[in-house]
């Protein structure tokens, strides 16, 4: 029996695991948490710091396969860690997707259109950005951001002030995309093909993905298919093999690289009980050397992203349909918490997948359940 080790155990380690279970491997993970979500269900697991070079290696002793959840890990302790082990993605993937500039620009030179942007190291250098790029542009840290965190839109002089508490750290001026909705694909490839999901609409609330629409209700056939060719050559140029989402802005027939992330993304939840197989299983089969199997949507699907504040309202639909994770009464309604120790607002502490629905429907039946 095989072992996958993984590096880090939220919410996306705890799926890794689960899915990893159903094709009949153990794993083992590391986070530095006593109390991981993922610990729960994995064969084995280490606490220690994601900077603990000998727990890393560690963990990489007792596998047979290694993967990330958290792309935060420092580069210069994974690359040599990949010189020794099996870490099939390699650090490549993780590295060029560290900092904003350095994805961006990898992002341009490999065929994708990116927004404008420029270095920010001071003010004098913010503001010759805001001078080449401007109004409205949006400033945000090189490294470390997520979910809104580290970033300001600047669309007035007076709005300079927003970003000044981040400068002296390294950061990024972007042009706006004044674009019609957000969109994000996720892929994985073993070497010889590429599987991609279902293009989910990603709509988010305070920088933050609230929920994801399935199939992308604003997307034509034609755009949907070059945002799908575009994107298997984008990782196939990068030399990226596992997995890899990026979200895109959709301004009429134009798509423009937002960000990618080289493991399992929050708008690819969808995919457990929205699709004939998941992210985390065709993760899992690359890193076991099993062939990957093509996804098809089994219909059309809402997920419903559940923090802090909806943690009430998700316990009572997890309440109502009998058992967490279970389908509902309410044909196809599956309620996923991840068990987290501390609730507190915008924290991600579970998500809630609508098979069969349409987001008119979920407007209609479910949306005022959970907090605007």
């Amino acid at each position: 029996m095989k072992t996958i080790g993984i590096i880090g155990g939220g919410q996306l380690g705890l799926m890794i695991a689960e899915q990893a279970a159903v094709l009949g491997a153990r794993t083992v993970c590391l986070d530095p948490s006593a109390d991981a979500p993922a610990f729960r269900v994995c064969d084995d697991h280490i606490v220690a710091a994601f900077d603990d070079a000998a727990a890393l290696e560690e963990l990489c002793r007792r596998s047979d396969a290694v993967t990330y959840e958290f792309e935060n890990v420092p580069g210069e302790i994974l690359i040599p860690l990949t010189e020794r082990y099996n870490i099939p993605q390699g650090y490549r993937p993780l590295f060029d997707s560290q900092d904003r500039i350095r994805e961006k620009t990898n992002a341009r030179d490999n065929g994708l259109r990116v927004p404008r942007f420029a270095e920010v190291h001071d003010r004098e250098s913010l503001m010759k950005g805001i001078f080449e790029i401007g109004y409205p542009c949006v400033f945000k840290t090189r490294t470390l951001g997520y979910d809104g965190h580290g970033q300001a839109v600047i669309r007035t002089p007076e709005d300079i002030a927003r970003a000044e508490p981040y400068l002296g750290v390294p950061a990024i001026l972007e042009e706006f995309v004044p674009f019609d909705y957000e969109a994000s694909i996720v892929m994985v490839n073993d070497g010889e093909r590429i599987v991609s999901f279902p293009i989910g609409q990603n709509i988010h609330r305070d920088g933050i993905l609230d929920l994801c629409i399935v199939p992308a209700p604003r997307m034509d056939d034609a755009v949907r298919a070059r945002l799908v060719e575009q994107s298997e050559a984008f990782m196939r140029r990068c030399g990226y093999t596992g997995i890899l989402a990026i979200e895109y802005f959709v301004k009429g027939g134009e798509l423009y690289f937002n960000e990618m992330a080289p493991r399992p993304h929050n708008s690819g939840h969808y995919t457990i009980e929205g699709c004939t197989t998941n992210q985390f299983r065709e993760l899992c089969r690359y890193l076991l050397g099993e062939p990957l199997q093509e996804p098809r949507l089994v219909a059309p699907t809402v997920m419903k992203n559940i923090l802090g504040e909806d943690l009430a309202a998700a316990e009572a639909v997890a309440a109502e349909t009998g058992a967490e994770g279970a389908q509902s009464p309410e044909e196809g309604v599956y309620v996923h918490l991840y068990g987290k120790s501390v609730s507190k607002p915008k924290r991600k502490m579970g998500h809630i997948t609508f098979v069969g629905m349409t987001a008119g429907e979920y407007d209609a039946r479910w949306r005022g359940r959970f907090v605007e």
